[in-house]
């Protein structure tokens, strides 16, 4: 049996929406960030940023708490997969106060987004924000555990696993997180 945690860094690491967003994105940022940071120090200071004259550009702008480096948060997000494109141009021009957050108001802009507002802020916060995308897909992870778990005891064995699987790993797709439905247990 795999033990839930080491499972649950498993499924993170063999997802599809992780193996979409590596093939659309050159280098991930945390392994550009990685590659900047030289000195292993987790931040970026304005001597490492010098390396992607970019970065180094939008410095002090991208430096919100004015601490001569950039941490994580501060980092720009990158321009390919999930986060860029046309839904990051988007959420950009929702975002008229530019806080990296959606509030009811701001949403009104956009009739389908303001429609589904209430459903969307999982948090009930008032905001649309990272913190309802990353409790959404905990969310989604937690059902399509629960529903690969056909005997309920907390662990996936292998072959619950790969019943599970979706069609990127080799075995049929029973739903899960990217279509919203929990996977069917099987039945043997």
């Amino acid at each position: 049996m795999i033990r839930t945690p080491l499972l649950l860094a498993l499924l993170l690491g063999t997802s599809a929406t992780g193996i979409a967003l590596a093939a659309d994105t050159p280098a991930a940022p945390a392994q550009r960030s990685a590659k900047l940071d030289t000195n292993g120090d987790g931040v970026i200071d304005r001597s490492e940023a010098a390396a992607n004259p970019r970065l180094a550009a939008k410095f002090d702008e991208l430096d919100k708490n004015k601490d001569g480096k950039l941490s994580r948060d501060e980092l720009p997000r990158w321009k390919h997969g999930r986060h860029g494109g046309r839904g990051g141009e988007r959420w950009a021009k929702l975002d008229t106060n530019k806080d990296g957050r959606i509030s009811r108001d701001e949403a009104k802009a956009d009739p389908r987004l303001a429609e589904r507002f209430d459903q969307l802020d999982l948090n009930k916060d008032g905001y649309l924000d990272k913190a309802d995308r990353e409790l959404r897909m905990k969310q989604h992870r937690d059902a399509w555990f629960a529903a690969a778990d056909t005997n309920k005891d907390g662990q996936l064995s292998k072959a619950e696993f790969d019943a599970a699987k979706g069609p990127m790993h080799g075995g049929p797709r029973h739903g899960g997180p990217r279509d919203g439905a929990a996977p069917k247990p099987q039945r043997n």
